[in-house]
């Protein structure tokens, strides 16, 4: 059954499903809407419940996105599959990890990381625009491993803007244009949010009705935003890449600030 909710605050958080999942589809950040999205409907339910349901919601509307680019864009598997396996496992040390480690040691971290990536992609003009992947040798293939890993350890741990992150990371190491990168990003957070998932479901932490129909409002959004960044290409998705960066400096240091004091 669902929380006790009323249908305007339903209808919100569906609403901002629907567009997080065409936000998370192009370049990730799609828990910039969401997550704010149901702690403001469900202010006196559990953390770790509202967090586990975002991710079920959210679980369907990358798997969409990922099938979709699948159709449409070769994604590179031999940097992608590496990744994903290691950031399945490492999402789960994670998620392990938070549970004796304050999160609030990192969230002043956050929004210095994406400054940082916001200002080398706003610089290079030319950055993301070309797809010229890599040869897959074995320090390639060992690169991808490592920063999956990093990656899903920080997603399970803390979690904001790791869709970013790993767009960020496949177009900077390994030369990937945008779409590509966004498409490779899309199945390594499948095995972060599964991996996430089934810690949140093995603790009855998640709310089903609920979180299946955000799911099936996300995947709508998906299937709009993976659309639109197929049909427009990287220039396009560079461009949605920066702003969902600022909003997500905003956001990030808005609660840092809020944290400390």
């Amino acid at each position: 059954m669902l929380p006790d909710i009323s249908w305007f605050d339903l209808v919100f958080i569906l609403i901002a499903a629907l567009g997080a999942g065409l936000i998370d589809s192009m370049v990730g950040g799609g828990g910039l809407i969401q997550v704010p999205a149901l702690f403001a409907a469900l202010p006196h339910a559990p953390h770790a419940e509202l967090l586990g349901t975002s991710k079920l919601a959210g679980i369907g509307g990358t798997t969409s996105a990922a099938f979709r680019y699948a159709r449409n864009v070769q994604i590179p598997w031999r940097f992608a599959l590496p990744a994903t396996i290691a950031a399945f496992f490492a999402s789960l040390a994670g998620a392990v990890l938070t549970t004796h480690i304050p999160s609030e040691f990192f969230r002043p971290l956050v929004p210095v990381m994406l400054t940082a990536v916001f200002i080398y992609v706003a610089r290079r003009h030319d950055f993301g625009t070309h797809h010229a992947p890599l040869a897959a040798d074995t320090r390639a293939i060992a690169l991808a491993a490592c920063g999956g890993g990093a990656i899903g350890l920080y997603d399970g741990f803390f979690g904001p803007g790791t869709g970013t992150f790993l767009v960020f990371f496949f177009v900077r190491l390994f030369a990937l244009d945008f779409l590509h990168a966004s498409a490779s990003a899309k199945v390594v957070n499948i095995a972060a949010n599964a991996s996430a998932l089934l810690t949140f479901a093995a603790t009855g932490n998640v709310l089903w009705l609920l979180g299946f129909s955000m799911m099936a409002c996300n995947i709508v959004g998906s299937i709009i935003g993976s659309h639109l960044a197929i049909r427009h290409g990287s220039a396009f998705v560079r461009k949605v890449f920066l702003m969902v960066v600022s909003a997500l400096i905003a956001k990030t240091a808005w609660d840092a600030l809020r944290a400390w004091l």
